[in-house]
């Protein structure tokens, strides 16, 4: 009897393990240039999923395009997505203090028209790779790029639709598109004191006027970069509003996946 147990659960594993062994998700640097300037973005899939599936874009923090959100990219391969974590900056800078990282983020929001260009080369290499279903493609961003895709989204981009995790509120084109295709879900500390709540009124105000199908969750108590679990730490360092919650964090992230589910799924 002991030796036919072990004959079945040496059966067992053998068909398991191969099938466990190829479930990967595959990350890997992508090089690719708008103008003069060489961009490097990271890609993210799991290899086990068969044919082709929806994109997501990952716009990053002001902090560059980091291990944090590479990090995001996989957690979205992992849900069966191939993930894209774009380079804003270009040359993958990275900023070590707030006083560069408002450079650089300065630098790019001064001049939206080429952080399109950025956005869009991005978006088009995502369509572009044998995993993408290219007709399914949204974008997600933390603060300065949670303001990217929310401003991508009312410039009409080719989006099912945007995520935005305490993101900047006020970045918006001078003339928004008369369609704006992508659906629109802001996670949003509530007590986040880089969205004030006349920013917050003024945003709900355009989002209802430009008749984009739109949803907020604010967080009670929450301040900005929830979602980072370095956040706390970053802000007691540099004497900054920030601080990581557990809770929102989580949430934020199932809210995220049921919005894909439904926008996906249309």
């Amino acid at each position: 009897m002991r030796n036919v147990m072990t004959m079945v659960i040496f059966g067992l594993l053998t068909t398991l393990l191969p099938i466990q062994a190829q479930a990967e998700i595959k990350g890997e640097e992508v090089r690719y240039t708008v103008g003069d300037t060489e961009l490097v973005g990271y890609l993210a899939y799991d290899d086990a999923v068969e044919g082709k599936r929806p994109g997501v874009l990952v716009v990053h923090e002001w902090w560059g395009q980091n291990e944090y959100a590479r990090k995001r990219a996989t957690m979205l391969a992992g849900l069966g997505y191939t993930a894209f974590a774009l380079d804003m900056y270009g040359g993958a800078k990275v900023a070590e203090h707030p006083q560069d990282a408002t450079k650089f983020m300065q630098a790019i929001l001064g001049n939206l028209p080429e952080a399109e260009k950025r956005f869009h080369a991005a978006h088009d290499l995502l369509k572009k790779h044998p995993t993408v279903d290219a007709e399914h493609t949204a974008a997600i961003g933390y603060c300065m790029g949670g303001g990217v895709v929310l401003y991508m989204a009312q410039a009409g981009a080719d989006l099912d639709g945007v995520v935005s995790f305490h993101g900047s509120l006020g970045v918006s084109p001078a003339t928004p598109a008369e369609t704006i295709h992508a659906r629109v879900l802001v996670l949003n500390g509530a007590a986040d004191p880089f969205t004030p709540a006349e920013a917050f009124g003024e945003f709900t105000r355009k989002m209802a006027a430009a008749k984009v199908d739109f949803e907020i969750k604010n967080y009670a108590g929450v301040v900005h970069s929830f979602t980072n679990p370095v956040a706390t730490e970053t802000g007691k360092k540099f004497g900054m509003p920030l601080a990581y919650d557990e809770a929102a964090d989580k949430d934020s992230w199932q809210r995220m996946q049921r919005f894909f589910d439904e926008v996906f799924g249309e």
